[in-house]
């Protein structure tokens, strides 16, 4: 997780307005750093950094000796970089994985770029050689980013809301903030003045299609057919390849385990694939509840299974209550599901900061959002008229990492 944020336009002075980036700090706290665009005094760069990839070299915006001209602020993880690196044979210039979008993009463009990116991502791409900006979103929108524009072509972005509202305009008093809509790009003039005005907005790709990047990916060939064998050989593989995929780290990993179905697969597969990857160091796995709770007691069944570092997080009401006004600002929703889901992973994952030294954490959060495993989607009268469905081409599964 880092945070980006940029702005196009600004009228007002600089210096003052990057003060909103720092209300997402919390984001990056291995480095920070804010960058004005050659030639535009009023555009800007601002990113916080958690080093996942290439702690040396992986500082953004990313800059290239080759293409002087782009400069590029993402936040996510590109899992096929390599694969694409050696099909194209591209030059490198670091080791992150960010850097193929830029040689994607001086190859084929910007729509080719997105389609062939296998990955969870949001970034801000700007072109001053054809003077555009590029948006662009992930398919399920894992990664967050927002966005501000104004009539005039004032433009702000970030990966949180709270990075822009307290920006100042001269044409209005209050900023319009909103979610940029995953599985999109959107392609922006830059003008001479630094201002922007948008040209088009593109929906990439749907969850029921193949992506692009499918034709260059090595997992293993899946079976054809519906029978009840042939799916579950299936799912296994792309299972394991999603777990796989995932494991490209400098930093520790670790896994959050309650002890149900999708935090077990998740753990159990992890720890097959550390092993398979000759890590060193035991995978780490982290349950959290009340006092006896069912969460708790499921989790440590699971965890002396299959071998996990096991630690448990116990909480009480006082303690939950007290998160809350936390929960709610890093969240930036009032959604009851959401926040009471999310209370618990707040405070498991302050544990975690406070006394690991794990950094990549896997979890089973996502899959019942992306499937509707929550018992109201089934009482929903609604819910008919959704398209559920098990993609057999598709070589992803949502995590939240």
């Amino acid at each position: 997780m880092c945070g980006i944020w940029a702005l196009f336009g600004s009228d007002d002075c600089l210096s003052v307005q990057c003060l909103s980036a720092m209300k997402i700090a919390h984001r990056g706290p291995d480095a920070f750093r804010f960058e004005n665009v050659n030639g535009y005094t009023n555009c800007c760069f601002g990113f916080h950094r958690l080093a996942v990839v290439d702690p040396l070299f992986g500082m953004q915006p990313i800059r290239l000796k080759k293409y002087p001209y782009l400069w590029l602020c993402y936040n996510g993880e590109i899992y096929n970089y390599k694969k694409m690196q050696q099909h194209f044979e591209f030059e490198y210039q670091t080791k992150v994985d960010g850097e193929i979008i830029l040689h994607l993009y001086d190859k084929g463009g910007i729509e080719q770029t997105i389609c062939m990116l296998d990955g969870v991502f949001a970034f801000v791409l700007l072109d001053t050689a054809n003077k555009k900006v590029f948006l662009g979103r992930d398919t399920y929108g894992v990664r967050p980013l927002f966005k501000a524009m104004t009539e005039d072509g004032f433009l702000a972005v970030c990966s949180e809301a709270k990075g822009l509202v307290t920006l100042k305009h001269s044409t209005t008093p209050f900023l319009k903030v909103e979610p940029f809509l995953p599985g999109h790009y959107e392609v922006l003039d830059l003008k001479p003045n630094g201002k922007v005005a948008s040209v088009e907005m593109v929906k990439y790709h749907h969850c029921r299609d193949e992506p692009l990047h499918a034709l260059y990916d090595n997992v293993d060939k899946l079976f054809p057919g519906f029978e009840i064998e042939t799916v579950k050989n299936n799912l296994r593989i792309l299972f394991n390849n999603a777990v796989k995929k995932r494991l490209m780290t400098d930093r520790r990993i670790g896994c959050l385990l309650s002890g149900g179905l999708d935090s077990s697969l998740v753990a159990a597969t992890l720890l097959k694939q550390l092993k398979e990857a000759q890590i060193q160091y035991p995978l780490q796995t982290f349950a959290i509840g009340m006092e006896d709770s069912p969460d708790l007691l499921a989790a440590r069944k699971v965890a002396n299974h299959i071998g996990s570092e096991h630690y448990e997080v116990l909480f009480n009401s006082e303690e939950g209550i007290q998160a809350l006004d936390e929960v709610i600002f890093s969240l930036e929703t009032y959604d009851i599901t959401t926040v009471r889901a999310s209370v618990g992973m707040y405070l498991i994952s302050k544990y975690i900061r406070k006394n690991t030294d794990n950094v990549v954490i896997f979890s089973g959060e996502g899959s019942d959002e992306l499937t509707q495993g929550y018992i109201y989607f089934h009482k929903d009268w609604r819910g008919r008229k959704k398209n559920c469905f098990v993609c057999q081409k598709q070589n992803s599964w949502c995590f939240c990492l």
